[in-house]
């Protein structure tokens, strides 16, 4: 296979130098988008009952590039970043006479994928040709499954914050249409400068899996939270890195806007958005467009566009005058994929180690991002909310388990730790936790010794901070050095109360005529006086006698 990925490679050394076919139309193209009607980011507020009649509509196209060694059909290579052209079999590269191969991993990832979000494995699917003309597409069509997907019918579960301040968590499903395996294609590279078009097939074959959800989502906020819980999910079954910024999740939003009981409007597609937060953008401003044209009395129009994370608006790429004729046809050179639900099902003479078997992936499944929240609060006690922060921030989950079995103190005080502390630390200097320089065991010290009476509160905070700064001292080496402990020694403090004491002669007339808050400032008065190291309990019982 090497060797012909290097033929292959001297074959194409020039298709990097195609010019573009039409690269006048392209120029023209391009004016013609930029020069569509602005809308502002910001619409003008509409009143209460008119922003009420119409509501969004929104419906996500997935590609999820599998977690394969090798691309879908050929022995070639998947990496990321790879010279261009450098990972091209004859097979991507469409040579006469070569012949697709199936990657048994891509199907079981695809069958896996299909289990974890409850759908109905097809335990027989077909593999389609979908034709369409593109440079980086060298066959002339795409192998997909556009008859008989191998999965369907399935249901994602997600939860998200919502209402003024975020603080109120929601929790809704969304239904997924099908899972269906295809290749990817090329990639092309636009060098306007010189009217010249770059092709890349390194990408060409790559495996992915198109996850369809249906228009079941009404706003940015919900598309956002779904897509995020679907990239934890195939994270956790190892199906898909599920990093947009390399390309491996590709999210395709449908979005239009209706008044409720009426029939849906007319579609836009807003394509290939790679970031989880524009895609919280692009849907909310497609939306607001939509309802202020159709207010406006505008017709909205069937077409493909594209989000401008510069300005934060969406952009016209083309229309769709019409359902487009890809005349699917059945692949010739494939049969038709089987799948078997156990062992006790394979027909005589198959080798149960080469086929897929449904029961086996079921039994491999990890445990899932939602099964881990309501684990974690029955386990440990906290609020959902902590649950829904600790599995979807990378490692914070591990982090606090890790942290729990180092520590006796109670989950709910350690979790403002791990959630406030070190998360706001961590996002503070763009960190992820594996990067953080406080270990579990660490923190776990610190932890101690404000339970034990060691330090106080504010001493604990301060203790963090420099633990964070310094990167390898223990909290009680900077407990030492700072002189941060909390000071127990009763003459020494009733030396100070008594010095408070007389210096505020209307604050205790105050507390002997029966107002007892104001014994609280006296505390705090001392607690200024030794910088916040003097044990409140003592301090308390001592300023309690003296003010009788």
């Amino acid at each position: 296979m090497a060797a012909s990925r290097v033929t292959a490679n001297e074959i194409f050394l020039n298709i990097k130098q195609i010019p573009t076919r039409y690269p006048k139309a392209l120029c023209l193209f391009r004016q013609i988008s930029t020069s569509r009607p602005h809308y502002d980011k910001q619409p003008e507020p509409r009143t209460k009952s008119a922003s009420q009649q119409l509501v969004g509509v929104v419906g996500l196209e997935i590609h999820a590039q599998i977690n394969s060694n090798t691309k879908l059909f050929s022995g070639s290579p998947v990496r990321f970043s790879a010279p261009p052209n450098s990972l091209v079999s004859f097979f991507d590269a469409s040579l006469p006479g070569t012949l697709p191969m199936l990657n048994r991993r891509c199907v079981e990832a695809a069958v896996m994928t299909g289990l974890a979000l409850n759908c109905t494995i097809n335990k027989k699917s077909y593999f389609d040709r979908k034709h369409y003309f593109y440079a980086d597409l060298p066959a002339g069509y795409q192998i997909t499954q556009q008859r008989r997907p191998i999965a369907v019918d399935g249901v994602l579960t997600y939860s998200y914050f919502g209402g003024k301040n975020r603080s109120q968590m929601s929790r809704k499903s969304v239904q997924i249409k099908q899972i269906q395996l295809e290749q990817d294609s090329g990639k092309s590279l636009h060098d306007d400068d010189r009217s010249q078009t770059l092709i890349d097939l390194n990408r060409a074959g790559v495996g992915l899996m198109e996850l369809v959800m249906e228009p079941d989502m009404k706003s940015g906020e919900e598309a956002a939270a779904a897509v995020r819980e679907l990239q934890l999910i195939l994270q956790a079954l190892g199906t898909c890195q599920g990093n947009m910024s390399e390309g491996q999740l590709r999210v395709d939003a449908n979005v239009s806007v209706h008044r409720p009981g009426e029939p849906l409007g007319i579609r836009t597609e807003v394509k290939n958005i790679n970031s989880i937060r524009y895609l919280a953008r692009a849907i909310d401003y497609e939306i607001q467009r939509q309802i202020d044209a159709v207010q406006s009395g505008r017709a909205v129009q069937n077409e493909t566009r594209a989000y401008d994370s510069k300005s934060g608006e969406t952009v016209p790429m083309r229309e769709k005058e019409g359902l487009q004729d890809y005349r699917f046809m059945p692949e010739p050179n494939l049969p038709a994929l089987i799948v078997y639900e156990d062992n006790a099902s394979l027909p005589t003479g198959i080798d149960p180690s080469q086929a897929v078997v449904v029961q086996k992936i079921k039994d491999r499944l990890p445990e899932l991002p939602g099964v881990k929240r309501d684990r974690l609060v029955q386990t440990y006690g906290i609020l959902p909310e902590h649950s829904f922060t600790l599995v979807n921030e990378d490692g914070l989950m591990e982090y606090f388990e890790t942290l729990m079995k180092t520590t006796q103190r109670e989950p709910r005080k350690v979790i403002g730790w791990v959630t406030n502390e070190l998360l706001g630390h961590l996002k503070q200097q763009d960190m992820s936790v594996s990067q953080s320089p406080i270990s579990p065991a660490h923190l776990a010290e610190l932890l101690k010794l404000q339970e034990t009476g060691r330090i106080s509160s504010s001493a604990a905070k301060q203790v963090f901070q420099e633990m964070w700064r310094s990167g390898g001292k223990t909290a009680w080496q900077i407990v030492q050095e700072q002189e941060l402990g909390l000071v127990h020694d009763s003459a020494q403090l009733h030396s100070i109360c008594q010095k408070v004491v007389d210096s505020h002669p209307d604050e205790v007339h105050a507390v002997r005529n029966g107002n007892k808050k104001v014994l609280n400032k006296l505390i705090g008065l001392v607690q200024k006086e030794t910088k916040g190291r003097a044990d409140p309990v003592l301090v308390k019982e001592i300023l309690q006698q003296m003010t009788r």
